[in-house]
């Protein structure tokens, strides 16, 4: 699914817009809280797609958009902070061992920010590495739930509005 800007609100639905044409919208969202209007993503199809097709990629698009949000989402001490698989195995690996051993294997340091401004972040107490980490599992946690909760609307909604 892409998205189309100028939403000012959801529109869930499956549209007919001609002979053997037919959209799909689903969702709604804001790049930023202030803008006046957001976006809702679309597909078009030359067929009438079933419900549990519908279904199925508005799934897909659910998981990747949540996939998305954890990995590059998360932000602390306003320093944006790549969740990727392996930075949270490091991330978990680092923090445990730090517990473990009442903090000596403090300091560690830790590379945020972006590749075009990189931030080097050193934890120096296992008060603030626990800051970070206990954030981020929030953040992941958060931005799980909130995909929950969407498929559990797509589940219950019928799509067909055929306008």
């Amino acid at each position: 699914m892409e998205k189309i800007y100028g939403a000012t609100e959801r529109q869930d639905g499956l549209y007919s817009i001609g002979r053997n044409k037919w959209e799909l919208f689903y969702g709604f969202g804001k790049d930023n809280p202030d803008d006046e209007t957001g976006w809702n993503w679309r597909r078009k199809f030359k067929y009438k797609p079933s419900v549990e097709e519908i279904r199925a990629i508005v799934k897909a698009t659910i998981n990747k958009e949540t996939d998305r949000r954890i990995l590059e989402g998360f932000v602390w001490k306003d320093m944006p902070v790549w969740l990727s698989s392996e930075n949270q195995f490091n991330y978990k690996a680092a923090y445990d061992l730090a517990v473990q051993t009442g903090g000596a294997t403090l300091p560690v340091r830790f590379k945020f920010g972006t590749d075009e401004t990189p931030v080097y972040y050193t934890f120096e107490s296992l008060e603030d590495f626990g800051s970070f980490y206990t954030s981020a599992m929030q953040h992941i946690n958060t931005v799980l739930n909130e995909g929950w909760v969407e498929k559990d609307l797509a589940d219950s909604m019928t799509f067909e509005r055929d306008e």
